[in-house]
């Protein structure tokens, strides 16, 4: 089904904040977007009015629309919601045709390529990558919608962290032994080191919210 033209300008604000271009509390201005995108104004408020429904942005009364800054409680449903969809990849994995496991892999390589030249928020989106095509491994549209509308909230949380190579150097590697796990058919293990991850991940975030508002 082709996109509507609201659709299209969400989708390209959604990539945007997926990859860092617009952090959380930057105003959206409807002049600049509509010379931008080309569109009228009705156009891109029925934009804003999808990236709303995603939780992506707020629209504030007399002020106008922003990219949402999360609340610890967002963090925690985020990681919640990841769990559930990443799971399920790493559950149907041995089904999964070798075409997934070779993005899967590649994503892993793109983040070490970006590590090693100190690109920090590219290792960001390179993370985000790997975890799109981990959930991937279920084969479910549904899913991968799903996927796809949470990253670019998950990258709002990652601008919680005072220093993106502190908070995504540990788990380079960690991206590296789960792709292994799974190449090598150990699914549990793999499943058990995701759960960690996770977990690990989200605590780091909430301490940082937590120094952040102290």
């Amino acid at each position: 089904m082709a996109l509507s033209t609201a659709q299209r300008v969400a989708a390209a604000l959604r990539a945007r904040i997926e990859n860092g271009d617009l952090p959380p509390g930057h105003r959206l201005s409807e002049e600049a977007l509509g010379r931008e995108h080309e569109v009228s104004r009705n156009t891109l408020r029925e934009a804003f009015r999808l990236l709303i429904h995603d939780s992506l942005v707020v629209h504030l009364l007399n002020r106008g629309v922003f990219v949402r800054v999360l609340e610890p409680a967002d963090v925690t449903d985020i990681y919640r919601m990841r769990a559930a969809l990443e799971t399920a990849g790493v559950r149907a994995a041995a089904d999964a045709p070798r075409t997934l496991h070779e993005t899967l892999s590649a994503t892993v390589a793109e983040a070490e390529r970006a590590a090693a030249a100190g690109d920090w928020r590219h290792v960001g989106s390179a993370d985000l990558h790997f975890h799109r095509a981990l959930a991937a491994l279920a084969q479910s549209p549904r899913i991968d919608a799903a996927m796809d509308r949470l990253l670019a909230e998950l990258r709002l949380a990652f601008h919680e962290m005072p220093s993106p190579r502190r908070f995504h150097e540990p788990f380079v590697a960690r991206n590296r032994t789960l792709s292994k796990l799974l190449e090598s058919g150990e699914h549990a293990r793999a499943e058990a080191g995701l759960t960690a991850y996770l977990d690990d991940a989200r605590e780091l975030i909430l301490s940082a919210m937590k120094e952040t508002h102290r």
